[in-house]
């Protein structure tokens, strides 16, 4: 029972940085799971989904209450995440996990040290607005969705600095448009790990429950900071994650 409850408390923080920084919660759940439970990356990539899916889901509905998802844009992303996760997630069960998460902290570092890079160099703020036709968001949903099945998490943090950079979207736009792209991704992802008996149903379900009741409040608190405060907190993120999951190699 105590087991069951601090589980639910960790979910909680799990689910207000996901709901902060829109990926749901998995990003920094990975390295926690392998850190405190000393899960090799697959299950806990697997695990990490059982609360990130539902997490997910209401976190987009919550970005969308308050800045509306366009949903042409969001299944332009969604579609070929959908099919390439398939195909990342199929990979990543039969790859070296040490090689994954050495792989998986190298990307965290370049995306932060880009994240920062753009808070303080970027002269004009992000829009609700594409710069490029909605189209092309085609392109990132296959790369981020690919991404996606092969770490369990990532197309997500992949996507907002892509949107932010490339296609002029402000940070809050872009996290509501990457839980978008992650819904679908991590779902399959999720099933796929499933089938491949690498969940732990027992310690994921907890999780999700408590990020299911905090997801909210990060949500809000993303739309409150200043946009360039978000980004700098949102790179100190990744930065964290990536530490946290180097501890484990």
């Amino acid at each position: 029972m105590l087991d069951m409850l601090l589980n639910l408390l960790l979910g909680l923080v799990l689910g207000s940085l996901g709901g902060l920084f829109g990926i749901g919660g998995g990003l920094i759940a990975i390295p926690v799971l392998g850190v405190l439970f000393g899960l090799d990356q697959q299950v806990a990539q697997g695990t990490a989904l059982v609360m990130v899916v539902p997490n997910v889901l209401l976190a987009i509905w919550r970005y969308h209450q308050r800045n509306r998802i366009d949903w042409r844009h969001a299944l332009a992303l969604a579609v070929p995440s959908f099919c390439f996760a398939i195909l990342g997630a199929a990979v990543a069960v039969s790859l070296d996990a040490g090689r994954m998460r050495l792989a998986f902290v190298g990307f965290l570092l370049a995306l932060a040290a880009h994240t920062l890079l753009r808070a303080f160099t970027q002269r004009t703020p992000g829009g609700a607005t594409l710069r490029h036709p909605w189209p092309w968001l085609s392109v990132l949903g296959a790369g981020a969705g690919a991404l996606g099945g092969l770490f369990g998490v990532g197309g997500a943090v992949l996507a907002t600095p892509v949107l932010t950079s490339v296609f002029g979207t402000s940070q809050v736009i872009a996290q509501g448009l990457s839980l978008s792209l992650a819904a679908p991704s991590t779902g399959v992802t999720l099933v796929t790990y499933a089938l491949h008996g690498q969940v732990d149903w027992s310690l994921g379900l907890p999780l999700a429950v408590g990020g299911l009741l905090s997801i909210s409040l990060g949500v809000r608190l993303a739309h409150a900071l200043p946009e360039r405060l978000l980004r700098v907190a949102f790179s100190g993120f990744l930065v964290l994650s990536a530490v946290m999951l180097a501890l484990e190699l």
